[in-house]
C-alpha cells in the first residue's frame, strides 16, 4: 500500500463504477422489457376479437354457470362420474405409454451424447440437437400433423407426447449421466466388455433412481399434456370435455364431472410419484 491508501482507494472507486454500470445495463434491459411487454399487449389487445378489459368483468361467468349447473343436476354426479371414468383411463395409458417410450428413446440418446460414455463421440453434438428439436416442436402441433395423417384418435397424442418427453428427460439424464463415476465403466472396458453391458452395468446403477424419479416427474406432465391434446381430437377425457363445453348451457355438469375427475386424478397421482421420489431421494442419499 502506498501513501494514503491510494491503491484501496482506486480499487473501491473501479468496484463503484462497475457496480454502477452494471446496474445502468440491468435498468436498461428491464426497461426494454417493460416497454416489449406493454407493446405486446396493446398490439394482442387490439387483434382480439373483444379487448381484455372490456371482458374482464365476465372472467367468472363459466365457472359460475358451470357449479350452478352441475349443482341443479347433482343427483346425476356420481353417474357422470363412471360414464367418463374409461376417458380418464384412456387418458393415463396414454400419458403412462408415451412416458415409458420418451424415457426410453431418451435414456438412449442421453448416453449418446453423454462425453466418456457415448458410443459414437464425434455424433454427440448431432445426437444433442435431435434432442433440443424434440425438446422445442410443442406436443399440440406434432399431435395436429399426426391427425392430419393418421385421423383422430390416441396414437397422435402417444406420439406427440413421447417425442417431447424424450427430449426433455434426454436432457435431464445426460445431466445425471455427467455426474456418474466412469471408474466402473473403464473397468469393464478393461475386461473386453462392449458398450450396451457398460452402461448396463457400469452406469444403470448409480443413476437408475435419478431416471426413475425424472420420470415418474415427467408422468405427471405428461397426464396434463394427453388431456389438453384431446381437445384437437386426440381422444382422452380431454376429448369429451371439449365437446361438453362446446355444447354450452345443459351440458355444463358433464363439464364438471370431468374437471372433478381430471383434479382428482392429479392430485392423487402428484401425492404418489412425489412420495416415491421422496423416497429414491433419501435412499440415494444413504
Amino acid at each position: 500500500m502506498t501513501q494514503g491508501g491510494t491503491p484501496l482507494a482506486a480499487t473501491q472507486d473501479s468496484y463503484t463504477a462497475m457496480v454502477r454500470q452494471k446496474r445502468l445495463y440491468s435498468g436498461i434491459a428491464l426497461l426494454i422489457f417493460v416497454i416489449l411487454l406493454v407493446s405486446g399487449f396493446r398490439v394482442a389487445n387490439a387483434r382480439n376479437a373483444g379487448g381484455f378489459f372490456d371482458g374482464l368483468h365476465r372472467i367468472l361467468d363459466f365457472p359460475a354457470d358451470v357449479v350452478s349447473e352441475a349443482w341443479e343436476k347433482r343427483a346425476d354426479l356420481l353417474g357422470l362420474l363412471w360414464t367418463y371414468l374409461p376417458d380418464l383411463i384412456e387418458t393415463l395409458n396414454i400419458a403412462a405409454v408415451a412416458t415409458l417410450l420418451g424415457a426410453g428413446l431418451g435414456l438412449l440418446l442421453s448416453l449418446l451424447s453423454t462425453r466418456g460414455m457415448a458410443l459414437w463421440p464425434p455424433l454427440i453434438p448431432v445426437f444433442r440437437r435431435v434432442m433440443d428439436v424434440s425438446r422445442a416442436l410443442p406436443e399440440i402441433v406434432v399431435a395436429l400433423v399426426l391427425i392430419y395423417m393418421l385421423g383422430s384418435g390416441p396414437i397422435p397424442a402417444m406420439i406427440a407426447i413421447a417425442l417431447h418427453t424424450a427430449g426433455a428427460l434426454g436432457k435431464l439424464y445426460s445431466e445425471v449421466n455427467e455426474n456418474a463415476d466412469l471408474k466402473p465403466v473403464d473397468g469393464l472396458s478393461s475386461v473386453g466388455s462392449n458398450w450396451s453391458q457398460r452402461m448396463l452395468l457400469g452406469v444403470m446403477p448409480q443413476v437408475a433412481p435419478n431416471y426413475l424419479s425424472y420420470g415418474l416427474l415427467r408422468f405427471e406432465i405428461n397426464i396434463r399434456a394427453s388431456a389438453i391434446l384431446g381437445f384437437v381430437g386426440a381422444g382422452g377425457i380431454g376429448y369429451e370435455l371439449r365437446n361438453s363445453m362446446s355444447w354450452g348451457p345443459g351440458r355444463f355438469d358433464e363439464a364438471a364431472a370431468i374437471f372433478i375427475l381430471l383434479f382428482v386424478t392429479i392430485v392423487v397421482v402428484d401425492n404418489i410419484s412425489s412420495a416415491v421420489r421422496n423416497r429414491l431421494s433419501e435412499g440415494a442419499k444413504s
